[in-house]
This record gives C-alpha cells, sequence and structure tokens, in this order.
C-alpha cells in the first residue's frame, strides 16, 4: 500500500486528489494539511511513503517544507513530490534542489498521476519528460549552483557516465542498454552514485550532473 500525505492550501484540489487516489486498491490518503507547517507535523506523525507538496502555501512554502523533510533522518524514506501551476516555474528548480523527487503540474490527468504516484514511490525521479529537463537545465544555467567539481572525483568513470544518462532521464533499462552492460549493473552504478554523493534519490543525481557539469543544456 502506498501511504500518501496531501500538502496544499486549496481544499478543493485536496479533496478531488483523495478522492482519485483513496479509489486505487494500492494506495491510501493518510492525511492532508492546508499549509507546510501543518503538513511537517504530519509527515512526522504519519510517515507516508509520498508527500504531494503544493509549491505556494501560507505559513510555510513547498520549497521550505521539502527542505525540512529531507533534512529530517526521521523522514528519509518520505519522497516529496511538488505540486504547482504553470507560471510557477522558478520555483521548480529550488525545490528540486531542497529534496523533492520530482514536480507535477495541477492540471494533470488523472491517469498521469496514478501513474506518478507509483512512479515516485518505486524511487524513479519525475524527471523524464522533456520540457522537465529543459526547465531544470535553464534554471541551471541562468542561476547555477556551487560547483560539485570535487564530489566527481569520487565516481568512476562508469559512475558518472551513469549519472549523465539519469540526467537525460534514461531508465535503468535505458542506462544499461546505452552502455552496452545488464540492467543489474546499471542499477548498481546509479545506486554506488547516490550512496557516495549522498543523494536522496534520482532527482538530486540530476541536479548534481548539471552543477557538476556532467550534462549542460545543450547536451539534452
Amino acid at each position: 500500500m502506498i501511504r500518501v500525505l496531501l500538502i496544499d492550501d486549496q481544499p478543493l484540489l485536496r479533496s478531488g486528489f483523495r478522492a482519485l487516489l483513496d479509489a486505487e486498491d494500492d494506495i491510501e490518503v493518510v492525511a492532508e494539511a492546508g499549509n507546510g507547517r501543518d503538513g511537517l507535523e504530519l509527515a512526522r506523525r504519519h510517515r507516508p511513503d509520498l508527500a504531494l507538496v503544493d509549491i505556494q502555501m501560507p505559513v510555510m512554502d513547498g520549497i521550505e517544507t521539502t527542505g525540512r523533510i529531507a533534512a529530517d533522518p526521521e523522514l528519509a524514506a518520505v519522497r516529496v513530490v511538488i505540486l504547482t501551476n504553470y507560471g510557477h516555474d522558478e520555483y521548480v528548480f529550488d525545490a528540486l534542489r531542497a529534496g523533492a523527487a520530482g514536480f507535477l503540474v495541477k492540471d494533470i490527468t488523472p491517469d498521469d498521476l496514478l501513474h506518478a504516484v507509483r512512479v515516485a514511490e518505486r524511487g524513479d525521479a519525475l524527471l523524464a519528460p522533456a520540457i522537465t529537463r529543459m526547465l531544470i537545465s535553464r534554471y541551471v544555467s541562468e542561476r547555477p549552483g556551487p560547483r560539485a567539481d570535487a564530489c566527481v572525483e569520487v565516481l568512476t568513470n562508469r559512475e558518472r557516465e551513469a549519472v549523465a544518462l539519469v540526467a537525460k532521464g534514461l531508465s535503468n533499462d535505458e542506462i544499461a542498454a546505452t552502455m552496452v552492460i545488464s540492467p543489474l549493473t546499471a542499477k548498481t552504478h546509479v545506486n554506488r552514485a547516490m550512496t557516495k554523493l549522498r543523494a536522496r534519490d534520482r532527482a538530486q543525481l540530476v541536479v548534481f550532473a548539471y552543477e557538476s557539469g556532467l550534462v549542460s543544456p545543450r547536451t539534452t
């Protein structure tokens, strides 16, 4: 059972998402909150598998909420997916830097929402669509964070290659085909890179890949 926490200041949206998610046999909404502060408290109380978090809320916004969840060792298993509207793109990369596993626009179709919940709970980043990669690359190039060149040195050449392919949106199977290795070996390279870089998930590898220069906007 995938346990979901909804954090959004729009009651109607929360009700719609809850009705859709609760109708599935493998998904359960354990709680909902109208602001980040209450959402953080509920995350600590319920320890959900996934938190769907609005990026703009009163009291505590989605970026701060995401950062606090990511920084809490007791919430290490909670994956955060940011909910946003078109026009708020400038906040999305900040949320990924804070520890979000990906983002969804609020007018997502029901089928895509259900798919996204299952993808995020598995540990895959919601970063595969080209529009998402373009968004990330744009904000890295326009507002670059600190370079991570020193961290690159801890990775083997094959691990660097795997991280770069993760940043391009490839799955483990696609990475395996590209690198001409087995899917298990591809998964091992990705997992070892995550461990060495202390990345929570694949989304953090994407951020690292851009900030370190392993991937640049023109290569995506």
